[in-house]
């Protein structure tokens, strides 16, 4: 095992704790915080793998803005910030139930498609994968898609502020 296993294992086991307790925290603005924990771990999980690209949009994107608009939501929207009980519906036993159910149909899956086969990359991926070659593609090739989602996230927070406005 090199250093880079070691560190990788470490932020999987940060970023599965993490997202454990983005689901089980009572308060829904440390469920938040906690998601940001698992998108930073996710982020130098990436960051191992030499995918620094990818890296750098999870800290940009999902940190620096779904996030925060997360936040804004549960600011504007005034939701309930105490760890209340009546919060439980519960069906926990029948979600872990599903999700195990999940977790071992995709288990299957990918050990049927993969198996013990050792998968091998070819050189070309690392100059077909270049930044320089992504971001030519988003601001020339889609720059307009890019403008509307961004267009399309201020309008959801300008309207996230006038339903929470008082009158």
């Amino acid at each position: 095992m090199t250093g880079a296993d070691v560190v990788f294992g470490l932020l999987g086991v940060v970023c599965l704790g993490s997202a454990l307790l983005v689901v089980t925290a009572r308060n829904v603005i440390h469920a938040a915080l906690w998601l940001v924990v698992t998108f930073g771990a996710l982020a130098g999980c990436y960051l191992v793998l030499t995918a620094e690209l990818v890296a750098w949009v999870q800290v940009l994107i999902y940190i620096g803005a779904i996030v925060i608009l997360f936040l804004f939501g549960i600011m504007l929207t005034r939701a309930p910030m105490g760890s209340e009980g009546n919060m439980d519906n519960g069906q926990r036993i029948a979600a872990a139930v599903v999700g195990l159910f999940l977790f071992g149909v995709i288990t299957a899956l990918l050990v049927d498609a993969y198996g013990g086969k050792e998968i091998k990359l070819q050189n070309r991926l690392v100059t077909i994968g270049r930044s320089s070659t992504i971001a030519t593609s988003i601001f020339r090739d889609y720059l307009v898609p890019f403008e509307v989602v961004s267009m399309l996230l201020l309008a959801a927070l300008v309207g996230a502020v006038v339903i929470a406005r008082r009158d």
